[in-house]
């Protein structure tokens, strides 16, 4: 018994000192969707940004975990003219991965990419008001607006807005070069990325040497893989339903944050009847946020009722304006003439589509509106719905941080036209005092939860689950990341 013992004793010493001291500075994460390409600005995916953003690209400013500005290749920057020139001042001794200096040039060349009438940037808005980018010197840029932007910093940290080595950019959704900490290793499309530390950073360099970005779509399979050790965090756990479980085990710890994901029930207004505001309306009456959160979320969500996420300090509850209300429902449908109404219900891939398109199905049959439900893939949903426009209804997580001007977009995928709310976007662009800003952003919120060009559902949760050991990982999401740049393992 006593030989037995030592040989158990000695298996689990080789067991902890052997994985455990190798994974010191490696991490492999789950995540529940590959990116259809690594170039975050030609591609609205967010899970470009959860394997690039702070890691392999970096902009001029970024998102701090608490979702306020911070400087990235920009040291600073100073608004001059009220707000309609912004000088930005540039790290100096950077690097690109491929050993090619970054300096003003490369900020006037991303961002007049960024803004040009061919650019595929999926947020091309952000870009729209940009008059002139200029050079001043090899550490100072200058950009001149179209209207003072008191937003333009903030805008400016998005993903989208990622400078580019102009030598590489062509190839960078398969050969992205940025100069982030870490940079590409390996692609193995349909399994996994990794990312490897890049010698040359300019700046603070991450304890990390590799992380690895395994793609499991599977909540089960998320699960399994967590229990085996095959991956050490999934910081968007996709199987709320065994948090509970993995809380019990003192292997893993959970970690609950927000999210700036609005989950919507996108209504395409270019089509009839869905251009008649009471059927949206109806459809908005029809849906019972709570059950969806419950039967989709397992109880991870906060209900919303505009699109806005509710820890902003400008939040407005707007719950009342779209009750749960079947009977109301079904007579605004009376109203406006529609009956027998048949709807395609287009579902991405994540778990809060799939299984919230279920219980929504549900909740539209109550009112006499049937669906045709097409589960897509990711790509496909980008290309058929996003892009082209071909579809009547869809879930759909909006992630991006304070993205009320969408509903404002020309051309944008939801089709909604409101002059006043254009005008109100516009207002908001131009001020510069808080308490104005506040108010308009207010005002907005109200204008949709009235208007109804969507069915405001819930604020995505961020769950997430690590290896107990594992620190540094955000918490909460102010823009969709895994930002790897303070993430390290206990010693």
């Amino acid at each position: 018994m006593f030989q037995r013992f030592l040989l158990t004793t000695a298996a689990a010493v080789a067991l902890i000192s052997g994985p455990a001291l190798a994974a010191q500075d490696a991490i492999r994460l789950g995540m529940v969707l590959e990116p259809p390409g690594l170039d975050p600005t030609a591609n609205a995916a967010a899970a470009i940004d959860e394997i690039t953003y702070a890691n392999l690209f970096e902009a001029l400013t970024r998102f701090a975990p608490d979702g306020s500005i911070a400087p990235a290749l920009a040291e600073s920057w100073e608004a001059k003219e009220g707000g309609k020139v912004y000088e930005f001042k540039l790290h100096g001794g950077v690097k690109f991965h491929d050993g090619a200096d970054f300096d003003a040039s490369d900020v006037v060349f991303s961002l007049d990419r960024a803004r040009a009438p061919d650019s595929v940037n999926a947020q091309k808005a952000l870009f729209a008001d940009i008059e002139a980018v200029e050079a001043v010197a090899p550490d100072l840029v200058r950009v001149t607006l179209k209207a003072p932007d008191a937003d333009f910093p903030w805008k400016m940290a998005w993903g989208d807005a990622v400078m580019m080595d102009p030598a590489s950019a062509a190839d960078a959704a398969t050969k992205p070069v940025g100069t982030g900490p870490f940079k590409l290793g390996e692609w193995t499309q349909g399994d996994h990325v990794t990312l490897t530390a890049f010698d040359g950073y300019w700046g603070e360099k991450p304890a990390l040497k590799t992380a690895t970005f395994r793609f499991i779509a599977d909540p089960t399979a998320a699960f399994a893989a967590m229990m085996a050790g095959d991956v050490d965090a999934f910081p968007i756990y996709p199987a709320p339903e065994t948090l509970d479980q993995l809380k019990a085990d003192p292997r893993f710890k959970v970690i609950v944050g927000t999210t700036e994901g609005e989950t919507i029930l996108s209504m395409n207004n270019r089509n009839a009847p869905l251009d008649n505001p009471k059927v949206r309306e109806a459809i908005a009456l029809a849906v019972d946020r709570q059950a969806i959160i419950d039967g989709a979320m397992f109880g991870y969500g906060t209900p919303i009722g505009s699109h806005f996420a509710p820890h902003h300090p400008d939040y407005v509850d707007l719950l009342d304006r779209s009750p749960h209300d079947p009977e109301k429902a079904r007579a605004l449908l009376a109203e406006a003439g529609v009956s027998g109404l048949k709807l395609r219900l287009a579902l991405p891939p994540p778990p809060y589509a799939r299984r919230g398109g279920e219980i929504v199905a549900a909740q539209l049959r109550e009112v006499g509106i049937e669906t045709q439900t097409t589960n897509m893939e990711w790509a496909q949903w980008l290309e058929t719905v996003y892009k082209n426009h071909d579809f009547d209804l869809t879930i759909i997580s909006h992630v991006e941080p304070m993205d009320i001007g969408i509903y404002a977009r020309e051309g944008y995928y939801i089709g909604y036209q409101n002059p006043a709310f254009n005008a109100l976007m516009e207002k908001l662009k131009a001020a510069l005092d808080p308490a104005e800003r506040s108010a308009i952003l207010k005002e907005a919120q109200e204008m949709l939860a009235d208007d109804h060009p969507v069915a405001f559902l819930f604020q995505l949760a961020k769950t997430g689950v690590a290896d107990a050991r594992i620190e540094g990982l955000w918490e909460n999401a102010p823009s969709p990341a895994n930002d790897l740049t303070k993430v390290h393992w206990k010693e």
